[in-house]
């Protein structure tokens, strides 16, 4: 899944309205086409922003906001206000829109896109190319990717390159020990041998292993850390 870009993830071809589109129209969009959020575009194609199940959900309970005390409005942002009661009050998908967009290139990771979501909390990024947009990545598609087959193909790895290249990941993580935790490939199988610190770290080190392109399996035949190599370390 590391190698898939967000060009073979992306849905491409995306539902989009104006902004003049009336809420009760998108509301309807969503529910009749089964999906969670609509970009905005303008008509040079330009992206304003997405109207997504949140905004609308936000929308109808603004109906049952009632006015604040005379004390909180004291300390509240003017500007907060306003923006919240546009938003819960607005009828067209400009005024109840998203406007921070999160976004990628279609030539960005499938890591990228994940780490994105993740880091930002969201559902779906969308995928433009010098500011027209080109699809939508959802968590679904991720998904897809991840449960889907690898590509067929490419060399088959000796067993040397794949030992190498678990050291080198080994390497790259600081819970991870080449010390004391040694590592034979046999016909694509990793096994470690030595000393494993940890359950979480055998663990983390079967995980590590599974990543490496061409491992067909992994073998713990590690002991426990003896208590006179942790009183060396």
């Amino acid at each position: 899944m590391s190698q898939l870009t967000a060009r073979d993830l992306m849905t491409p071809d995306v539902v989009t309205v104006p902004p003049e589109t009336p809420v009760i129209a998108v509301a309807r969009l969503l529910a009749e086409r089964g999906i969670s959020a609509v970009p905005v575009l303008d008509k040079a194609g330009t992206v304003l922003g997405v109207v997504t199940e949140a905004d609308l959900i936000r929308r109808l309970a603004g109906e049952e906001d009632r006015p604040q005390g005379w004390l909180k409005s004291l300390f509240a942002d003017p500007g907060e206000q306003a923006e919240r009661y546009a938003r819960t009050h607005g009828s067209t998908a400009a005024e109840i829109m998203t406007e921070s967009v999160v976004s990628v290139t279609q030539a960005d990771s499938a890591a990228h896109v994940a780490h994105l979501m993740e880091e930002k909390g969201i559902r779906r990024v969308l995928v433009l190319e010098e500011g027209q947009l080109r699809g939508i990545v959802s968590r679904a598609d991720l998904l897809r990717a991840l449960v889907s087959p690898p590509r067929a193909g490419g060399a088959e790895l000796s067993d040397d390159r794949i030992r190498q290249a678990v050291l080198a990941a080994m390497r790259k993580e600081p819970w991870a020990d080449t010390f004391y935790t040694l590592v034979e490939v046999k016909d694509g199988v990793v096994e470690y041998h030595g000393f494993m610190r940890t359950e979480q770290v055998k663990r983390g080190l079967k995980v590590l292993a599974e990543q490496v392109p061409g491992v067909k399996g992994v073998v713990d035949a590690t002991q426990p850390m003896p208590s006179y190599l942790y009183a060396g370390m």
